[in-house]
C-alpha cells in the first residue's frame, strides 16, 4: 500500500514538470542575462495571484546554484503587498529556458521560457505545465503594442485562452 501511493505521488509531482506539447523552451538562455526585476504585463488568472496588480518577480542566484524567486504584488482589496518566495533549478540543461519552480516545499511546477528578446532580455513569454499558465514578462512596466500582439498571437497558436488574459495595472 505504501508503496502504491508513493507511485501515486510520483506520478503527480512529475506531471507538474511537462509542458504544452506546441511550445518549446528558448535556446540558447543564459541565467545570468535573465537575472533581476521582470514586470507582470499579462497573465492568466489563477488563486495565487487574483486580484494582484503591481506584480513583479526577482530572480538572483543562490548559493546552491539554483535561482531563488520572489514574486510580489498588491492587494487592493487588502491594502497590502503579498510575497512569496521560492527556488527554482534547470530541469535539462543551463543553456534551455526550462526550470522547475518551488514555493511549497518539495512540490515543484514547470518554468518554461518559451520566446524572450534575445539581444536585452527585454521581455518573456511564460508558460507552466499546461495551457493553464501563461505570462507576459518585461523589464519594464510596460511594453510596446506590438509586442502584446506578439504575445497573443503565439499564446493563441499555442492554445493559450488569450481572451482571458489580464493586463496587469503597475500605476
Amino acid at each position: 500500500m505504501k508503496k502504491c501511493i508513493l507511485f501515486i505521488v510520483l506520478l503527480s509531482l512529475g506531471g507538474c514538470l511537462g509542458m504544452p506539447q506546441t511550445i518549446q523552451p528558448v535556446r540558447p538562455f543564459e541565467l545570468n542575462n535573465y537575472l533581476g526585476k521582470w514586470y507582470e504585463i499579462a497573465r492568466l488568472d489563477h488563486s495565487f495571484e487574483r486580484g494582484l496588480s503591481k506584480v513583479t518577480a526577482t530572480y538572483s542566484m543562490r548559493s546552491d546554484g539554483g535561482v531563488s524567486v520572489i514574486n510580489r504584488g498588491y492587494s487592493a482589496d487588502k491594502n497590502e503587498w503579498k510575497e512569496a518566495e521560492g527556488k527554482a533549478y534547470f530541469v535539462n540543461s543551463e543553456n534551455e529556458g526550462y526550470l522547475k519552480v518551488s514555493f511549497f516545499g518539495p512540490f515543484y511546477g514547470s518554468y518554461v521560457v518559451f520566446e524572450l528578446e534575445k539581444e536585452n532580455y527585454d521581455y518573456a513569454f511564460v508558460s507552466g505545465p499546461n495551457n493553464d499558465y501563461l505570462w507576459l514578462l518585461s523589464r519594464t512596466p510596460m511594453v510596446s503594442e506590438a509586442v502584446k500582439l506578439k504575445f497573443e498571437r503565439l499564446a493563441k497558436k499555442n492554445g493559450f485562452a488569450v481572451e482571458q488574459l489580464i493586463y496587469v495595472e503597475h500605476k
